[in-house]
């Protein structure tokens, strides 16, 4: 799948999803995010505690998209949409990155970034595929279950970079971990040594830091090097009331050179 041509970020596709990107990134933004919550990033650079940000991002979110006032809605339909929040699709994502939710941050990273998934419950090769269609029907059911879902993924993603480059000052990228039992949701554009490969990724996928943790989703591992302006979600960024899974990191896609470990 080759990128589209248009997207809301600071790069164009095509640059986001090459393996030179990965080689010498430059940070990423979405195009009015920043501006139009200038108040949150303004607290935010006010607190030295992390769990502080943490809370202060989400109560922002919370009275920003209304989402506590989801009780208060006459009708069911608008219950669920506001009690449908970021922290469901997180949630449905670390469940099952191939679900109804998985479809919808795959939808985002497509709309934002401008990188077509390539896998979403079987390989996806074309556009004009039957795979892609099927995508993009859980996509939209999966949009229609909330309230501006891609406006709350748009600032999740601002908070995410600004708190990681303040984690990390100077760092460009860290090293993480991805199991595998095979190739299936890899294209392999070129193998480069015994243990080397060049790998398209799905437009985003689910690693963690943790090495031996990844062990536990495959016979195989695949070592990368990830920009961390790549890095779409954080597991520890957001109070652990919030949400569970300090060890996974959501990542966008593209070609990434990794290496690849086997049980033997």
């Amino acid at each position: 799948m080759e990128a589209t041509p248009m997207n809301l970020c600071s790069l164009p596709p095509w640059a986001i999803a090459s393996r030179h990107f990965n080689e010498n990134p430059r940070p990423l933004e979405i195009q009015g995010v920043r501006q139009a919550n200038r108040l949150l990033f303004e607290r935010l650079a006010a607190l030295d505690d992390p769990l502080e940000r943490g809370a202060q991002f989400h109560d922002y979110m919370d009275v920003t998209f209304q989402l506590h006032q989801w009780a208060q809605e006459t009708s069911a339909k608008g219950r669920k949409s506001l009690k449908n929040s970021y922290l469901r699709f997180l949630r449905g994502w670390m469940f099952d990155a191939n679900s109804l939710e998985g479809a919808v941050l795959k939808g985002w990273v497509e709309s934002r970034f401008g990188l077509p998934p390539t896998f979403h419950r079987e390989p996806i090769r074309d556009i004009h595929s039957e795979a892609y269609f099927l995508y993009l029907v859980e996509r939209m059911k999966g949009s229609a279950c909330t309230s501006a879902i891609n406006s709350q993924f748009d600032v999740l993603f601002e908070f995410v970079q600004a708190e990681l480059r303040r984690r990390h000052p100077g760092l460009s990228h860290i090293t993480l971990y991805r199991g595998i039992n095979d190739f299936d949701e890899h294209m392999v554009i070129e193998r480069l040594g015994k243990h080397d490969y060049l790998l398209r990724l799905n437009n985003l996928n689910s690693f963690t830091n943790d090495f031996e943790r990844a062990w536990e989703f495959g016979t195989k591992v695949l070592r990368a090097e990830v920009p961390l302006a790549k890095v779409v979600y954080q597991g520890d960024l957001l109070p652990s009331s919030l949400l569970k899974g300090e060890g996974e990191l959501m990542v966008i896609g593209g070609e990434y050179q990794v290496k690849v470990m086997t049980g033997g």
